[in-house]
């Protein structure tokens, strides 16, 4: 499990389009997004920098927890 620290988070649209994006890149992966903390951990076959980049072009600042 890998887990990040997002910014600019705050809904529901938030949470579709970071798990969109990072399972267009992995379908099978599992994308938990804690919004009350800031937080996104996924479980995928990706890299850490692939998942960053995903969540990256969806316009959130992300980084490694």
């Amino acid at each position: 499990m890998q887990i990040f620290k997002v910014q600019g988070m705050s809904c529901g649209h938030c949470v579709r389009a970071i798990t969109q994006a990072v399972q267009s890149r992995d379908q099978a992966a599992d994308v938990q997004v804690d919004l009350a903390a800031g937080e996104v951990r996924v479980a995928s076959r990706l890299a850490e920098e692939q998942v960053l980049a995903a969540i990256r072009e969806e316009g959130y600042q992300a980084e490694a927890a």
